[in-house]
């Protein structure tokens, strides 16, 4: 069965790939194996050197292969544009410091001299989703390749022309065949790349249920794994905060890639003496928003990246209603032959709700208002999530007291939640374990070898 690139805002079948065989599965593995071989030696300056000229590619035709992107999954083309620079920081980031992560760790004991050493462990696979096509992949490829490892990527089946450009640009920037390589094969045929031998460790950006799968399969074959799963982000206003910034940043966050983020705040936690003026705030703004075709330049929003994506979402808003959510801004979707989704508020949000229990990945956002601080941080901790969060108080050192309350892999004061090259990304719960990103994300991969010398 082919794998399709399809428009996603008219669902028309713009190319389609046949996808690889077994066998050329195999060969593509293999060939990776002795590529890492001379890789592992490579020296950091000239590895730096490539990751460099990577950079440059993807700043200089950022625009071209946002198109890609925006073609593909229906992320409008500012958005598109940002996210491949983005990726050129991250390569910079790594170029400039993987040196000094990776530099041996003396350590003090009864030895002559004693060490860490971190060294690469081979090939690599990562199975990357839709929503950032190449943020996601980049955060793994940029320290992978720098730390020394070899990758193989294994792409969400809707982003094929997204998966097949990063191989031309890793290949444009100079680095050694089968460095990096592309799969193109379904999920179906994951399994089987995880149990070749040459595959020492796994990351996964996606889904709660794609992550216990493949971090299963991982783990019976006793392989590290790296898993970057859902979130449910909660965003607490205090009675204190700013709450013009706050509602800006709110609809920001809530709308950036069309809700489709796993760090997007999804759960609106607001103390009941500022909700009213919050709620009317956040809702004139996001009600302003407008869609159209994510290749122009005045879309603030397109379509989800698929017309399932957009029924499932309308699934989960049905049932919140069914069971007592009340719809303060009416959106949804207009026609049901498209993937475009309006945007939606629903207060009255209480648990057992899927508005309240599960991910809403799109343009839906869910407020809960509570009493106070206390019953605030109670309310974003009654979740099974635990990737990112904010919080908006004009006190800062109460932002940093319920920042350190608040049960999750990231936390922000008064600020979007975003990920960065220098800090580690990553959640707790059923959002994932291990890290990307910073030094942390560059020593996943890695042999940590203690070494002695008497």
């Amino acid at each position: 069965m082919a794998i399709e690139s399809i428009n996603s805002a008219t669902g028309e079948v713009v190319k389609a790939f046949d996808p690889h065989t077994a066998e050329e599965v195999n060969q593509k593995i293999e060939a990776a194996g002795e590529a890492f071989r001379y890789w592992r030696h490579v020296s950091f300056g000239e590895r730096a050197q490539h990751m460099t000229r990577q950079a440059e590619i993807l700043e200089n035709e950022a625009e071209h292969y946002g198109r890609i992107i925006s073609l593909e999954m229906g992320k409008p083309l500012k958005e598109a544009i940002s996210e491949v620079k983005k990726c050129a920081l991250a390569c910079r980031y790594y170029a400039d410091n993987a040196a000094g992560f990776m530099k041996d760790e003396e350590i003090e004991t009864k030895a002559s001299r004693s060490l860490i050493a971190y060294e690469p462990l081979g090939v690599v696979l990562a199975v990357m989703p839709w929503n950032f096509p190449f943020w996601q992949a980049y955060r793994f490829l940029a320290p992978a390749l720098m730390a020394g490892n070899v990758g193989v990527l294994k792409h969400a089946s809707n982003v094929p022309q997204c998966a097949l450009s990063i191989e031309e640009i890793v290949r444009k920037a100079g680095f050694p065949d089968n460095v990096f390589q592309t799969l193109l094969i379904g999920s179906g045929e994951v399994d089987a790349v995880i149990e070749h031998p040459l595959v020492r460790a796994v990351t996964l950006t996606g889904s709660e249920g794609a992550g216990a799968k493949v971090g299963g399969k991982a783990g019976q074959q006793i392989k590290k794994t790296v898993l970057e799963l859902g979130g449910s982000d909660a965003f607490i206003v205090l009675e204190d905060a700013d709450l013009d910034r706050a509602a800006e940043v709110a609809v920001k966050s809530r709308m950036v890639n069309t809700g489709q983020s796993c760090i997007a705040a999804k759960r609106f936690i607001v103390v009941a003496s500022v909700a009213d003026a919050f709620l009317e705030k956040m809702k004139h703004r996001m009600a302003a928003l407008k869609t159209g075709d994510p290749l122009t330049d005045d879309c603030d929003y397109g379509p989800l990246a698929r017309k399932d994506l957009a029924e499932d979402l309308e699934k989960q808003v049905q049932q919140s209603v069914e069971q007592g959510a009340e719809v303060v801004l009416d959106g949804g979707r207009e026609f049901d032959d498209t993937a475009y989704f309006k945007p939606m508020i629903l207060t009255n949000v209480t648990p057992g709700m899927a508005a309240y229990e599960e991910e809403l990945f799109g343009p839906v956002a869910a407020v809960m208002v509570v009493k106070d601080e206390a019953e605030a941080v109670k309310v974003a901790n009654d979740s099974r999530f635990g990737l990112g969060g904010s919080v908006w108080t004009q006190d800062k050192e109460r932002g940093l007291r319920v920042a350190r309350q608040v049960e999750t892999g990231a936390m922000f004061v008064n600020e979007l939640v975003h990920s960065s090259p220098e800090m580690p990304f990553g959640g707790i719960k059923k959002s994932g374990y291990g890290r990307e990103l910073s030094y942390l994300g560059i020593r996943e991969f890695v042999n940590q070898k203690s070494i002695w010398v008497a």
